[in-house]
């Protein structure tokens, strides 16, 4: 499976705008974003469709994009990775 070229790009562009407004993205080039310095999500081009490998709990897992609701749902994780975790609770009730 390939990288996704420019025409292949192209098909996503929608999907590649609501990707850039994540303010802790950085587009190095053209449909490969970053996390700091880290390499967080690509895409690829297949007769099959169009996937995006995005950096999950420190491993990439493919997800299909080809489709409106392929790539909400893809958007959906991605926002779920991007999220700071969640702070512990603290019970502060005395005795407790």
């Amino acid at each position: 499976m390939k990288h996704a070229g420019p025409e292949a790009l192209d098909g996503i562009e929608e999907l590649l705008a609501k990707l850039r407004k994540h303010a802790v993205l950085t587009e190095r080039k053209r449909g490969t974003f970053y996390l700091k310095s880290s390499a967080f999500l690509h895409f690829h081009e297949d007769p099959a469709g169009m996937f995006a490998d995005v950096k999950i709990a420190g491993d990439f897992q493919r997800f299909r994009v080809s489709t409106r609701a392929e790539q909400a749902a893809f958007l959906r994780e991605v926002a779920t990775a991007l999220a700071p975790p969640a702070a512990p609770s603290r019970d502060t009730r005395r005795g407790a």
